[in-house]
């Protein structure tokens, strides 16, 4: 294998895939890059077992081939090299070499057959969607997936096709994200799938906020998607996902309205001396205005309050404040909905009028 490229056409691809490769590795392989050269593309493939990445560009081949090569190492002599910089990049044995202008590097190497190939997808479905659209339904939801729960079928995000709809939907067991698109996708049966927490954040790096066109390919344990010179796979979690609506409050009678950049602004500045771990904050709601009250373990406190429009006299109820700023930035609205039965219920957060983007959070006892 051997061929030449500039630096910063390099570089565009290593960076795409370097995501997916961890730290840690359960074989020695998976650290490394899958480099191949044909014809006159190059393709740089990272997995971590769970998730592929693979991008391509083109290149100046003069020897095809392939092999596996460091990663990380790989990275940071492209991105240390000068702009505007040829690299000449040849294979030879087991020794990868890297020449540009009077720098020469020589990297260990593993054989590709020893690099895992992932599954072929069998497609059941392919779901045509704009790229801004899908970045927005991650965006929205992503945050309230749990990590490294017990519960593995919530540390990921459930995409879930009812009625030809989108809707993805996110928990960690506190909170509850859901974000749906109105429109149509034309899938005929009711789908759920998981898809994982690094495959979720892997494709949201993918993603831009531009109105082309991208295909989703939905098989039975992966999900696949082609943008340009880069194809993301992953796998699914194979697992049930609980009913979500079984949580979203009903008969909710308590609504307090209020405008999203002041809540959000004196939750900011109230936070500063909440309690570190629980990160609590106590809502005092009556009249026409709503205080935010926080203390901590050093008998530190911070009350905000601000104008706020009740249906109800008052009520005082505690929150993780986390929680709360998370969804008030999911949400695109100058004043937001907060719909509540008393201080021992979940709470919905919305926007007036729109149910396509709520918000759940349970309260917390302070």
């Amino acid at each position: 294998m051997k061929f030449s490229i500039q630096r910063e056409v390099l570089l565009q691809p290593l960076s795409q895939v370097i995501g997916v490769v961890e730290r840690r590795q359960t074989l020695p392989v998976l650290a490394n890059f899958l480099i191949a050269a044909q014809g006159n593309r190059l393709s740089v493939t990272g997995t971590d077992m769970e998730v592929e990445l693979v991008a391509s560009v083109k290149a100046d081949i003069s020897a095809e081939g392939d092999t596996t090569v460091p990663a990380r190492k790989l990275v940071d002599i492209v991105r240390m090299l000068p702009e505007g910089a040829t690299i000449l990049i040849a294979l030879e044995g087991d020794r990868l070499t890297l020449s540009s202008g009077k720098s020469h590097f020589t990297l260990s190497t593993l054989p590709a057959t020893e690099f895992p190939a992932t599954d072929q997808v069998e497609t059941l479905e392919t779901v045509k969607i704009q790229e801004t659209a899908l970045k927005k339904l991650l965006d929205k939801t992503s945050f309230a997936m749990a990590n490294q729960d017990v519960r593995y079928y919530l540390n990921g995000l459930l995409f879930e096709f009812r009625d030809g709809r989108l809707k993805t939907v996110a928990t960690d067991g506190h909170r509850l994200a859901i974000c749906e698109l109105e429109e149509d996708r034309g899938v005929p049966q009711n789908r759920q799938l998981i898809v994982p927490r690094k495959g979720v954040i892997e494709l949201s790096r993918m993603l831009s906020d531009n109105d082309e066109w991208v295909e989703l390919a939905l098989g039975k344990n992966h999900v696949r998607l082609v943008k340009g010179g880069t194809i993301f796979t992953s796998k699914l979690i194979d697992g049930r996902f609980p009913d979500y609506c079984a949580v979203i409050p009903v008969g909710t009678d308590r609504h307090i309205n209020l405008d999203k950049e002041s809540f959000t602004h004196a939750l900011q500045r109230a936070s500063i001396l909440s309690n570190e771990k629980y990160r609590g904050v106590r809502l005092e709601a009556a009249g026409n205005s709503i205080k935010i009250i926080a203390h901590n373990p050093q008998h530190e406190e911070a009350v905000e309050e601000l104008e706020a429009e009740l249906n109800f006299d008052q009520l005082a109820i505690g929150f993780n404040v986390t929680y709360l700023l998370d969804a008030l930035t999911a949400l695109d609205s100058e004043l937001i909905t907060m719909e509540l039965k008393d201080a021992n219920s979940s709470c919905l957060i919305t926007v007036k009028g729109d149910d396509s983007n709520r918000h759940v959070v349970m309260p917390l006892k302070l």
